[in-house]
């Protein structure tokens, strides 16, 4: 995508991989929203964002890895922080399936500019401490925190949206929703398809699973909870959005397909109750989303929030979350097996709980 060299959040950020004193823990006052990965080695790699007071200029995006399944972690590795007011903000790590490690994130003039923009760098040996990454690359409008979906066809499909909110002229009407984008070339280009129409809700924060009979399913934040809508012509069109019967708060959930075909669900607390943002839990559903079971209580605190995940060929699964993004400032993990979820409390031996990726320690902390 061409971009304009008189626009500052146009322009590709530094990537910085020797990330100096500035960007250590006690300097930041706020921090969240992360994402996870693992390498085929085991290598975990962890993305989230924070700088500033809150959501706003001094943003920027930190990546760090661990070596050991998740025990201790290491000080940044990767910063991309764009000079202000661009902020960078909302990442999502993704492995494809030719073992390449992608960071996305998104970049907005001040706190959101009415279009943003998806940008990516990636790398061919995440399996080291320190691989070489790409150039950044500019793929669309909008924001993409969640990660693609692989299609049956061999497509793979990106979630992305411009927010609801925006009232600029300059992007068109139809890219204001969930989104998906479609490659049918590895990555190398994008092509925007469609997405459902959004009336109440800007931060759509979407997922899209494949269901059994080739439908796609996408499940979408909004002001009530979570909308759903399907398309049986790969994202083309979509019907219309409708509450989903699984209750939620407003604030990003996680579902994903397991080696196992059954799914993931990580969300705030009871499948038919809407609650706070605690008691994040996960469950699975046997049946391609029609009924869910389990329920493994990760965090039951108030103040957790945002989970992404990813499994191991081997069946583990890792989910990282955020937890009071103004006060502890911590980024934190679960590793956990399919039969913990299915039996509602930890039965394997390697399930560990609360392990933490990162703690911020400056500005305001708890009375």
């Amino acid at each position: 995508m061409a971009v304009s060299p008189d626009d500052p959040a146009l322009q590709p950020a530094y990537v910085n991989t020797s990330p100096g004193p500035g960007y250590g823990n006690c300097r930041r006052m706020f921090q969240g929203i992360p994402g996870i990965e693992r390498a085929a080695n085991g290598r975990l790699w962890a993305v989230w964002y924070g700088g500033g007071t809150g959501e706003g200029d001094e943003n920027y995006v930190m990546l760090a890895t661990s070596g050991d399944d998740g025990e201790t972690w290491s000080d940044l590795k990767v910063v991309i922080d764009p000079p202000d007011p661009v902020r960078a903000f909302d990442p999502c790590l993704w492995h494809d399936p030719r073992g390449r490690l992608w960071l996305f994130w998104a970049q907005s003039y001040h706190r959101f500019d009415g279009r943003a923009g998806v940008w990516v760098i990636q790398t061919s040996d995440s399996g080291s401490e320190s691989p070489r990454w790409s150039d950044p690359r500019r793929l669309c409008n909008g924001v993409a925190m969640n990660k693609p979906t692989v299609l049956g066809s061999g497509e793979w499909l990106l979630p992305a949206c411009v927010w609801r909110s925006s009232k600029r002229s300059d992007v068109p009407e139809e890219e204001k929703r969930p989104n998906v984008f479609a490659s049918t070339d590895c990555g190398s280009t994008w092509m925007r398809r469609g997405g459902p129409v959004v009336p109440e809700g800007s931060f759509s924060e979407h997922m899209v699973v494949e269901k059994g009979d080739g439908r796609l399913w996408m499940l979408v934040r909004t002001d009530y909870g979570i909308g759903e809508s399907h398309s049986a012509d790969g994202g083309r069109t979509w019907d219309e959005l409708n509450p989903s019967e699984i209750q939620h708060a407003t604030a990003r959930f996680f579902i994903r397909r397991l080696l196992s075909g059954n799914l993931l669900l990580v969300k705030h607390g009871p499948i038919t109750r809407r609650t706070g943002r605690s008691h994040l839990t996960a469950y699975l559903s046997l049946d391609d989303g029609r009924t869910w079971s389990g329920g493994l209580l990760l965090d039951e605190r108030e103040g957790v929030s945002y989970p992404d995940g990813v499994q191991a060929p081997d069946g583990k699964i890792y989910v990282i979350y955020d937890y009071s993004r103004f006060y502890a400032k911590q980024i934190l993990l679960a590793i956990f097996r399919e039969e913990d979820v299915a039996a509602g409390k930890l039965v394997s031996e390697e399930a560990r709980l609360g392990l933490e990726v990162n703690r911020a320690t400056g500005g305001r902390a708890y009375p």
